[in-house]
């Protein structure tokens, strides 16, 4: 049997992700895709738990310096890879050269762009292994402040909207009018909000890790450490912090909207792949509150049935400004009642 494709690397490691890669335009498709695919990588490698944390982080440095040119030293990630459960994230350690040849192939304009993005994002999984090494689920850590937090949401997201922006402007619509420090300003904001979901969405997993997102300082104010959010019976206490977060995130995907209307209406693509996360994004939103936010076992997640009626209702939509604004007003409707 023939080893996948990085094609097939790419769908079988992000499945969300994926569905955006495949409606860009062909322009960017690739640098998108290779971009995601050593960003997969790197976020494996930090992931290897089994792995010793000192270990993971000379993995990543010795990527980092392929990645920005300052290395050739082949790879070689075999005790990683074999650590791996999932099929796809052992082949991407594996086929780590494939990818690192694809970044090489890339022209000069977008080299630089693309070794910048795939830095921050591994800078960000390096400060995380540094800031957690001693972490579990006895011995709980949180980020300090929220200054903490919005530096980690921009190095692991923010970036990457920046990265978009400028791929995307340079390669499809390099003579639109438009007013570059507020539209890269709404990417970052758009990214930290994608991101900020998942922490909201992940937090009794990360919890059991000994990794907790939300700032210490937050809640100590509301009495809290953050130990204590390992006790389920705490999240009544937890509830007024927690929805000011889904606050937050929603206000940064209402900022990612109007970043996606100034697009030009033309990229019509660009447009539908910046608007199905967003919209997916609300959806788990609206289902964090009301669900149970501390139980592990009830992690939120939105059916690919789900997915596809966002995909076909955008499409169906698009001709029409109104019908298309209406999206996101309604997905900033009331959560439905809880399930009981």
């Amino acid at each position: 049997m023939s080893p996948p494709s990085l094609n097939d690397l790419l769908r079988e490691t992000s499945r969300s992700f994926y569905l955006t890669l495949r409606v860009l335009p062909g322009a960017v498709r690739p640098q998108m895709g290779f971009a995601y695919l050593l960003a997969r990588t790197t976020d494996t490698i930090a992931d290897t738990e089994i792995i010793p944390v000192t270990a993971r982080l000379a993995a990543l440095q010795q990527l980092r310096g392929r990645i920005l040119g300052t290395s050739r030293t082949p790879l070689s990630f075999g005790a990683l890879a074999q650590s791996q459960g999932s099929p796809a994230e052992r082949a991407l350690l594996e086929r780590v050269e494939e990818s690192l040849a694809l970044l090489g192939r890339s022209t000069r304009k977008d080299l630089p762009l693309l070794q910048q993005v795939l830095d921050t994002i591994t800078s960000g999984q390096e400060l995380d292994l540094q800031r957690f090494a001693d972490a579990s689920a006895g011995n709980v850590f949180a980020l300090r402040n929220e200054a903490e937090l919005d530096d980690y949401t921009y190095r692991v997201a923010g970036c990457v909207g920046e990265f978009w922006t400028r791929m995307c402007r340079a390669h499809l619509f390099p003579d639109a009018s438009l007013d570059d420090q507020a539209f890269l300003a709404g990417a970052v904001r758009f990214g930290k909000g994608l991101q900020l979901v998942n922490i909201l969405r992940d937090l009794p997993a990360d919890l059991r890790k000994g990794r907790c997102y939300l700032p210490a300082d937050r809640l100590l104010a509301a009495g809290m450490q953050a130990g204590d959010l390992l006790q389920t019976e705490c999240e009544e206490e937890l509830r007024p912090l927690y929805n000011r977060y889904l606050d937050l995130a929603a206000d940064h995907l209402a900022v990612g909207w109007a970043y996606t209307d100034t697009v030009p209406r033309g990229q019509m693509r660009v447009r539908l792949a910046c608007a199905w996360p967003i919209l997916i994004g609300m959806k788990t939103l609206q289902r964090l509150r009301v669900e149970r936010i501390l139980v592990p076992e009830r992690r939120v997640k939105i059916s690919r049935r789900e997915v596809r009626r966002v995909v076909v209702q955008s499409v169906i939509c698009y001709a029409w400004p109104s019908a298309w604004q209406r999206l996101f007003e309604a997905s900033q409707l009331a959560a439905p009642p809880r399930p009981e």
